[in-house]
């Protein structure tokens, strides 16, 4: 396993994180039943093998994420494990909620401290939220107390919005990002990457595999990246050979993933791409952009609906198939059309997507198609 110099924290961290969003399930359609015992396993067999960064939030699993990392980390994993967690933006609505919710997850977690602390998901409102109720000094207050060993922020929005937090944001020690070759100017960007690496920020990459979908690319896309490699491994060194990159989280849900991902961690790190390379991911992402029609990630930050519309499966299905023919689309979830009549355009999904797709919209002009 390869380490990296976490910026101006002073840590150590391994290239390579666990991140336990998509952790393996005993009934797919719900997302709080995590296969416990697979998932302990998974977890330790990759402290095991080097990884000492696990990644989790308040709402990942229904709110029973960190329930199971706290096993996970028994038995002698924590002490072996950094551990990062969120304060989740949307259930603050006071300053006393800081508080709260904090020692929520520090009981769930079954820890006296946590070692990274993110606002999580910041955008333009919620980093005004931030301000507004003084959450910063709490974050002070938490370091201060040890309850957090660590202060940083997990981000969706512009660059602009991006640089301005950055910059605002006193004490802040690291930052983490959606990054990957299809997003190289979406969100913070590889702009966003240098800037905040530039800042002394060590940098998290979330979303390497764009929800999975650079897992398995079209027959073109693969023709156009890189040869020798996996379309994982390829998606993977592209962000390890920055040295802005202090580590990469990988939502690992099956031991395959973790196999190849340990693997890969090993294999790949700083100039492991040549100029030749960098130019063939340039021209994937151009026919991943003609072909994606909505760039959803799968992360399930909409779920659960009130109407129980299955919105990432929805979107997965029809982004699969594209435009062409709507039997294929039927094929890959026959029950699309009565999924997308149990919407009611509430809007509660757009408030909560880190992608900031206009979903009710979306929904409607897929029903349109049929």
């Amino acid at each position: 396993m390869k380490y990296s110099n976490f910026g101006k924290t002073g840590c150590r961290v391994s290239r390579l994180g666990f991140g336990a969003m998509r952790l393996p399930l005993l009934d797919e359609n719900d997302s709080a039943s995590i296969d416990v015992e697979k998932s302990v396993k998974m977890i330790r067999h990759a402290i095991d093998s080097g990884v000492n960064y696990v990644d989790t939030a308040f709402f990942y699993h229904s709110g029973e994420s960190e329930r199971l990392v706290g096993k996970a980390l028994k038995d002698g994993y924590r002490e072996k494990t950094y551990l990062a967690t969120k304060l989740p933006m949307g259930e603050v609505k006071e300053t006393a909620d800081f508080d709260r919710i904090l020692n929520t997850q520090l009981e769930k977690l079954d820890t006296d401290h946590i070692d990274f602390y993110l606002f999580h998901a910041l955008n333009a409102d919620s980093w005004e939220k931030v301000k507004q109720l003084g959450l910063m000094d709490k974050m002070k207050q938490a370091k201060a107390d040890g309850r957090i060993k660590h202060m940083g922020f997990s981000f969706h929005d512009n660059p602009e919005v991006f640089t301005k937090i950055v910059d605002e944001y006193d004490g802040c020690e690291f930052c983490q990002i959606q990054l990957n070759y299809l997003d190289i100017d979406h969100q913070a960007g590889i702009d966003g990457l240098e800037y905040a690496a530039s800042k002394g920020l060590g940098v998290v990459i979330m979303e390497p595999i764009r929800g999975g979908r650079l897992a398995s690319p079209s027959d073109e896309i693969m023709s156009l990246l890189p040869k020798g490699r996996s379309p994982v491994e390829n998606a993977l060194a592209f962000l390890w050979d920055r040295e802005e990159v202090s580590l990469l989280l990988s939502g690992m849900g099956t031991d395959e993933q973790v196999a190849e991902n340990l693997a890969s961690a090993d294999r790949f790190g700083v100039g492991c791409l040549t100029e030749e390379e960098h130019e063939q991911f340039f021209k994937a992402k151009k026919a991943f952009d003609k072909s994606t029609l909505i760039p959803c990630t799968g992360c399930d930050y909409c779920q659960p609906c009130p109407n129980e519309v299955l919105i990432p499966k929805v979107f997965a299905a029809y982004n699969t198939i594209g435009e062409g023919d709507l039997r294929k689309v039927r094929a890959a979830l026959p029950e699309i059309e009565e999924i997308i009549d149990r919407c009611v355009k509430c809007g509660i999904c757009e408030q909560k997507c880190p992608q900031q797709i206009d979903i009710v919209e979306q929904l409607r002009r897929i029903q349109g198609r049929f």
